[in-house]
């Protein structure tokens, strides 16, 4: 079983999401830690590889999503968990992406450091 790492907010950002989406990352994390793969996640647009992958769920009417990467052979790191309030188009908005971007390099950086 991996461990799982939050960088940032996102385990903050989690806990205030509805329990049905809760749930449901939450499984999406555990199908990963165990060496799966929720059958809703998908390598997230715009990253080179299936390491980076997102959850999309909807709940009344609002659409929430949930950022991580398997890149690493022993720890999941939660890069992102927020709601996507554009209404316009299914793709993730650019700050967003730069917030990824910004965590991913932290996540690296951390599993270097740990390897030490």
């Amino acid at each position: 079983m991996k461990g799982i790492d939050w960088i940032g907010s996102s385990y903050r950002d989690l806990c205030e999401l509805p329990e049905e989406v809760r749930r449901c990352f939450g499984f999406a994390l555990y199908l990963a830690q165990s060496g799966g793969k929720h059958p809703d996640a998908k390598p997230l647009s715009g990253f080179h590889g299936a390491g980076i992958l997102e959850v999309v769920e909807d709940h009344d009417g609002d659409t929430y999503r949930a950022v991580y990467t398997v890149r690493f052979a022993d720890t999941v790191y939660v890069l992102h968990v927020f709601q996507k309030k554009s209404k316009r188009g299914i793709a993730t908005p650019a700050k967003d992406i730069d917030l990824i971007k910004t965590r991913l390099k932290i996540a690296e950086e951390l599993h270097r450091t740990a390897k030490r």
